[in-house]
């Protein structure tokens, strides 16, 4: 270990734009363990060494345990932050086919809260071809070698794939949905804990009608499963879930669910202080950090 390993890592966090306390609680760390590394007092242990590393490397692609031995200016090019450092944070955006002025405050958002919303989740939305009825889809958030954050769903026979794009509070889904052949956007609003527990929004998809009919609702995603790092274990467990129940059983919903994602909307609701679109405005959202369903996981 070298001998000012603690301005290293005082830089790291600077120009990851993380507080030791978020650090400590991504590695699942007391604060004073962390303010020791910080001040000097001690280093870390090979084993937190690798992990820190690895959670560095989930914001600064192909940074690697040798790149502690550099000096300030080479680590600041291994992070991503020095003046000769190549393309700028949104390459990988661009590289995608994603170029858009917004592009940059969202990879840079995603490397300092992305790995807040990493894990498995089961959502529950209303169907449009059967009134009356909600459905469950599974997903897996998971953060790509490339930085970005990647969004995979499976139900029903329905795949779809894409990214998350994190901005300000809010997460802005953009994916294709694979089986038909068709794009579908969702906007939730995110959290402001070490890790998303329940994610509240609203999605726009084609309806698998005859007339692929442009369909906004409400949905929730709850999460179910932590990632175990082992994409293999990952892919295999994600897998699984794609053969569970799609239709939500009758009794497995409350009321106060159903009312939240089923609402009306227009001149009548609006005239008895309802909304006059769909819409859901913060102070409504179910969003909410660190809440695991009982589900199953991989890990």
């Amino acid at each position: 270990m070298t001998l000012h390993f603690c301005e290293k890592l005082d830089h790291a966090l600077k120009a990851l734009t993380l507080t030791r306390g978020q650090l400590a609680a991504e590695l699942g760390l007391h604060k004073s363990v962390v303010a020791r590394w910080l001040n000097g007092s001690v280093v870390p242990s090979a084993y937190n060494l690798q992990r820190l590393t690895s959670l560095v490397a989930r914001r600064s692609a192909g940074f690697t345990i040798l790149d502690w031995e550099k000096d300030l200016p080479g680590l600041s090019r291994a992070l991503g932050v020095g003046h000769d450092n190549g393309p700028p944070i949104d390459t990988a955006y661009q590289a995608v086919g994603l170029n858009l002025a917004m592009l940059a405050p969202a990879a840079a958002t995603t490397a300092l809260r992305g790995g807040a919303y990493e894990g498995f989740y089961r959502s529950t939305r209303p169907i449009s071809q059967y009134p009356g009825r909600f459905v469950h889809d599974y997903l897996m958030v998971r953060m790509g070698p490339d930085g970005l954050l990647r969004f995979d769903m499976q139900a029903g026979g329905v795949t779809a794939k894409g990214y998350v794009l994190l901005l300000q509070s809010q997460l802005f889904i953009v994916c294709e949905e694979m089986t038909s052949g068709a794009l579908a956007f969702g906007i939730f609003n995110g959290v402001n804990l070490p890790r998303a527990g329940t994610l509240d929004g609203l999605i726009l998809i084609c309806a698998l009608d005859l007339e692929r009919s442009p369909t906004a609702s409400a949905m929730i995603m709850q999460r179910i499963g932590d990632l175990t790092g082992e994409h293999e274990t990952d892919d295999a467990f994600f897998a699984s879930l794609g053969k569970r129940e799609f239709f939500a059983r009758t009794d497995e919903l409350s009321e106060d669910l159903k009312s939240h994602l089923v609402r009306d909307v227009g001149p009548t609701a609006f005239a008895a202080g309802g909304d006059w679109v769909l819409r859901l405005p913060l102070s409504r959202s179910r969003s909410a950090g660190e809440a695991l369903v009982s589900d199953g996981s991989p890990g």
